[in-house]
């Protein structure tokens, strides 16, 4: 009797000087740039003792990097941008769909994937922005607007190439049809004053610059350079008000469908959606935050509300492909 009991003492003793197992850890690869994901992540490991890897990257390679990695792949979680980034990841097999409750009470139906395979963690509209030297903002009605004659030598547009056109362009189509958003895009082609910019802050600058006179950009890409130049003459005016309302895009995540830790991989995206998260995940980047119940960053509440169109931003990328071959043949480069 006595062995035994020196027995169980030992093994108590032992149990009790084990090293503790170690804190799992989820792997993310972002196309959401370092300083923009890791105040988040930093975080959330302070607050769960969870730790965050995160691989940068830009949308495509990150995409093909999952699709050559298979189940060898150690990522858990996927984070891009633009909701036809998305639903791309879905289509091609790389994400696994969520049975979170959390998620689906924190997002939006039309800001996460149909089969919740990947959720919206923060949102972006993308209006016009004109001159305030040259444009009344009541001149500005609507993206079909755009291709009216009166607007001939004043238009500037980022390419065709990036894909926040092409979802622009992609909800045209499942909002107007093909006929018409054709019409509008060769509308917009003959209006351009210059060639297409590389990015939406050219088409500001040009037209701070007097190059032109109203344009299309993403609200954060506006908040940025407003931010820098505050003596920036660009202000934005909301689209499509008494109609199909403003066009809206998300950035968000997935979690993996070979994810090595698919608990904690659901759980960190839980948090990104709650309200804790949500407020610090949107102000990073000057964006509206996906969880209606969270009020945006001041700086942007200050931009004015708007009616944003309540299509599901899935249409985005199954009509990605579609919306490219449009832009194509109107000339839109």
């Amino acid at each position: 009797m006595r062995r035994c009991a020196a027995l169980l003492a030992a093994t108590i003793t032992a149990l009790g000087t084990a090293p503790a197992a170690a804190a799992p850890e989820v792997v993310v690869y972002s196309a959401r740039n370092e300083q923009l994901i890791k105040p988040l992540f930093d975080a959330y490991t302070s607050k769960t003792g969870v730790g965050v890897r995160f691989i940068t990257d830009k949308e495509g390679p990150l995409l093909a990097r999952l699709q050559a990695e298979g189940a060898n792949t150690p990522a858990d979680v996927l984070v891009t941008v633009d909701a036809g980034n998305l639903w791309q990841a879905g289509e091609v097999g790389v994400l696994a769909a969520i049975d979170s409750p959390v998620l689906r009470a924190n997002i939006p139906a039309q800001l996460r994937d149909p089969g919740d395979r990947w959720f919206g963690l923060s949102v972006r509209a993308r209006p016009l922005v004109y001159s305030t030297d040259r444009v009344r903002a009541a001149d500005l009605v609507s993206y079909e607007d755009l291709a009216d004659p009166k607007w001939k030598g004043r238009l500037c547009l980022r390419t065709s190439k990036k894909v926040y056109n092409q979802s622009l362009v992609a909800m045209m189509l499942a909002r107007l049809g093909e006929a018409e958003t054709a019409r509008v895009v060769g509308g917009w082609v003959t209006n351009l004053a210059t060639e297409p910019f590389a990015n939406d802050n050219q088409v500001m600058e040009a037209i701070d610059a007097g190059k032109c006179d109203v344009g299309i950009v993403n609200t954060y890409y506006f908040g940025r350079l407003a931010k820098e130049r505050p003596g920036l003459k660009v202000a934005i005016a909301w689209p499509n008000q008494a109609s199909s309302g403003v066009h809206v895009n998300v950035s968000g995540a997935g979690v993996t469908r070979h994810a090595k830790h698919p608990d904690e991989a659901r759980q960190l995206l839980e948090w990104l959606s709650s309200a804790e998260a949500q407020g610090l995940f949107a102000s990073l980047n000057l964006e509206y935050p996906a969880n209606p119940a969270i009020a945006p960053d001041p700086a942007v509440a200050a931009w004015g509300s708007f009616k944003a169109d309540p299509a599901h931003v899935a249409d985005a990328g199954r009509l990605q492909a579609a919306a490219v071959m449009l832009m194509d043949r109107a000339g839109y480069r």
